[in-house]
């Protein structure tokens, strides 16, 4: 009974100055906000880097050539060939598949429209190994890259690119290099990362594009599939002990390639999205701070204002703990009030970002209950000494207060 009258009175007095309370919440109701945002930013990044593993495989290793420093810049020499691929695809243990690549930039035309993308001279078992699906058509065959014949598979975000139908586009032809080339199939949309997006490339057979676009023998990246049975140590062990002997590398000296776990990839940069996340919350929550000592400011002057109102109620009775209670409560209501409307105002702005800026924003109960918590506590930790100042007042130079 004496907490619901205490928290009755402790509203009828914010209600009777409602202005200087919500001034008063400000610094609550953006620290909030800002909180709620910031995490609901660094966990949608999570969660896309999570997305973006399933889709590109988190058990492909990925085989470069090594760079070579001169005169202080780093600089890519290609040792990387088909054979190469031809060579870990055969009898290896922890490998199951490989895929060749070379990737460029060019011009691609169709009809009256240019685009700038990526193509990528692949083999045909790329879309097992990487994990895309067909939309339209069909993947090129191995019979396609032998003839190295003009065919080419396009992503999903092409077509609305070229302002046609995905199934319209099949059996047309785009130029590559001034080239023609006859569309296929189309894959299915995968979803990008902040460093690429496959769903607006062009694939077209590994040979076509040595012999007929790059004029180049080498190939780019070399991707390996761990086989399920395999962990991906064993098979970066057996993959460069096969390539040392491909490439006639004696023992001590360094390798001319280098293998690259996207998994630890991945995991390194969550790790840092984690950490950038916690630091903006971090300075976010410092707003919250100020905000509290914002509370205790006014509820040192409310002290004051009422006095009177304390020595009447020690005068009929109320003891300490009644009036430290009634001005913790009020506190803590102020902190509550605005952690409810800064939790508003941030899962408003959360989802505002991602609808209009593109960006991936996720809010959680747990963020949700943190920030509101927090909020709770602030109330409780700075209406403390407003709370026990107003509990200390003597009842006789209370009533004499003017």
């Amino acid at each position: 009974m004496l907490i619901g009258e205490t928290v009755r009175i402790s509203l009828a007095s914010i209600r009777s100055n409602l202005f200087r309370a919500l001034l008063t919440m400000l610094g609550i109701i953006i620290g909030v906000a800002a909180v709620i945002t910031m995490v609901a930013l660094g966990t949608g990044a999570q969660r896309a880097i999570d997305k973006q593993m399933q889709a590109f495989g988190g058990d492909i290793l990925s085989i470069q050539s090594s760079a070579w420093f001169s005169r202080g810049v780093a600089r890519n020499r290609q040792t990387l060939t088909t054979d190469d691929a031809l060579a870990l695809s055969t009898g290896m243990e922890h490998v199951e598949a490989v895929v060749p690549e070379i990737s460029e930039r060019y011009q691609i035309k169709y009809g009256n429209q240019n685009l700038n993308l990526s193509v990528i001279g692949t083999t045909p078992n790329h879309l097992d190994v990487h994990g895309f699906a067909m939309a339209h058509g069909a993947m090129f065959s191995s019979a396609d890259d032998a003839a190295r014949k003009r065919v080419a598979v396009i992503g999903a975000e092409l077509p609305g690119m070229l302002d046609a139908e995905p199934a319209a586009l099949i059996g047309r032809s785009i130029q590559i290099r001034s080239i023609n080339f006859e569309i296929i199939g189309v894959l299915e949309a995968k979803g990008g990362s902040g460093w690429r997006n496959p769903d607006d490339d062009v694939w077209i057979p590994l040979s076509t594009a040595q012999f007929r676009v790059t004029g180049d023998e080498y190939v780019e990246t070399i991707s390996a599939k761990i086989a399920e049975t395999s962990s991906t140590e064993m098979g970066m062990l057996e993959i460069e002990r096969v390539l040392r002997r491909e490439h006639g590398i004696l023992p001590g000296k360094d390798n001319d390639f280098a293998i690259m776990d996207r998994k630890q990839f991945a995991e390194s940069r969550q790790a840092a999205t984690e950490v950038f996340t916690y630091l903006l919350a971090g300075i976010a929550g410092v707003s919250l701070v100020v905000g509290g000592i914002g509370i205790m400011n006014i509820m040192l002057v409310t002290v004051t204002e009422r006095t009177r109102e304390i020595g009447v109620r020690k005068a009929l009775g109320a003891t300490r703990g009644n009036i430290l209670l009634q001005f913790l409560v009020e506190s803590t209501i102020l902190c509550l009030l605005g952690g409810l409307i800064g939790l508003a105002l941030g899962a408003t702005a959360s989802a505002l970002l991602a609808r209009y800026a593109g960006w991936q924003t996720v809010v959680t109960s747990g963020s949700a209950l943190t920030a509101f918590g927090f909020s709770a506590a602030v109330g409780i930790v700075f209406g403390i000494w407003p709370a026990r100042r107003a509990a200390a007042l003597d009842p006789i130079d209370a009533l004499r207060h003017e």
